[in-house]
């Protein structure tokens, strides 16, 4: 038998006791900060929305702080645990993180306290368990917004081992934990590994063994097609992600780009070029590229771009917020060889991103596995044999 086994055996004999969260333990709504709120410094303060992004199993520091001089506010002491109540699917609400830092953090509005006498790790963990999930389910509400009042949370019944015996699954499911993210971390190195060799070949082909090229200003051979500006007020959807000159900003029912390389425009970084394969929607703050001469693959066109981020990101303006100077951008020059060779580069190129992405595939379900894994260990230790 395992350690475990022997303390359930010795502490719980006749089974494990099984409570309605309410029966043990007090809901407390988040209130009085807005992401406006939030800064570097001053006292711990945890967003709604930052459960979902941020925060893992458990949480000892804050990513963001409020000024002390803000008024009235809710406060999770720490070993409370911290409620996402909403969201945009069923799958997300109530995700939660377990305050164990040194002092009491605020906490926003669309979030809730539970006060309890649960080991704070070990009620977080179960609030990931298929048990949680399945009677949560019973308790969603909303279309387009998720949630689940502190009344039905209430109602929700969660086993309470001992804390000895607590204790002891904590250390074994943060064990597993730190094995996933050990995984994750040496995959994505792997995978990185891997992006910088296609770059640095893809630096090589386009700079060098162009055979015969002529050399070009990107005026000459190209003009920017600008995208739309749309807002996720008025124009929010679920089929089409919505680009800009970054990632994704939301979705939309719409697309008018498709396949394409999209450039920054404003608020530029150093990646300011980037391709979108499939249907998408394209803001004014990108643009994309039409060919306007014979002779120039608008592929090979969008590797040479890429090639050219650090030129493309020094044309911008030189301010905190740096904009691409449109006339600087089409005064830079690039190598345009024979279509034949354009052809040649663009295949030795098309393999390697294949190779990347058969290994970012396999990398991908390599942790989809050990998850899997890893959710069925969890569940298994979070389930006991209820008294009678």
């Amino acid at each position: 038998m395992s350690r475990i086994d022997d303390l359930i055996a010795k502490l719980c004999p006749e089974g494990v006791r099984h409570v309605g969260l309410g029966e043990v333990g007090e809901f407390i709504r988040g209130a009085g900060i807005q992401k406006k709120d939030l800064g570097d410094v001053g006292r711990p303060a945890i967003h709604y929305g930052q459960v979902f992004t941020h925060y893992s199993v458990f949480a000892t520091t804050t990513k963001s702080f409020v000024d002390n001089s803000l008024g009235a506010r809710r406060w999770a002491q720490p070993g409370d645990l911290v409620i996402a109540t909403t969201s945009e699917n069923d799958e997300d609400v109530c995700k939660a993180v377990a305050w164990i830092g040194d002092e009491p953090a605020a906490i926003s509005s669309d979030a809730m306290i539970y006060r309890h006498p649960f080991d704070p790790k070990f009620i977080a963990y179960w609030f990931q368990s298929a048990n949680f999930h399945d009677q949560k389910a019973r308790f969603v509400s909303g279309t387009k917004v998720k949630r689940v009042s502190a009344q039905n949370l209430a109602r929700i019944v969660a086993p309470a081992p001992p804390l000895e015996v607590q204790r002891a699954i904590v250390e074994v499911l943060d064990t597993f934990t730190e094995l996933e993210a050990e995984l994750e971390a040496e995959l994505e190195a792997e995978l990185e590994a891997r992006r910088h060799q296609i770059d640095h070949y893809r630096d090589v082909l386009l700079r060098g063994a162009l055979g015969e090229s002529t050399t070009v200003e990107l005026g000459e051979v190209m003009r920017p097609v600008f995208g739309t500006r749309i807002t996720k007020a008025t124009n929010s959807g679920s089929r089409f992600p919505v680009y800009g000159g970054g990632g994704e900003s939301f979705r939309t029912d719409r697309f008018n780009r498709e396949d394409e390389f999209v450039v920054s425009r404003f608020a530029m970084s150093q990646q300011c070029v980037r391709r979108v394969v499939g249907e998408f929607w394209l803001l004014d703050s990108g643009f994309t590229v039409e060919v306007t001469c014979d002779g120039l693959l608008k592929e090979f066109l969008g590797e040479q771009l890429i090639r050219m981020q650090p030129q493309i990101f020094a044309s911008s303006s030189q301010s905190a917020q740096k904009n691409i100077r449109i006339d600087e951008f089409l005064r830079l020059r690039m190598e345009v060889p024979p279509v034949t060779e354009q052809i040649r580069v663009l295949n030795v190129l098309r393999r390697f991103a294949e190779s990347t992405d058969d290994l970012s595939i396999g990398l991908a379900a390599e942790v989809r596995a050990r998850r899997k894994q890893y959710e069925h260990y969890r569940d298994k230790l979070l389930t006991f044999r209820e008294a009678s």
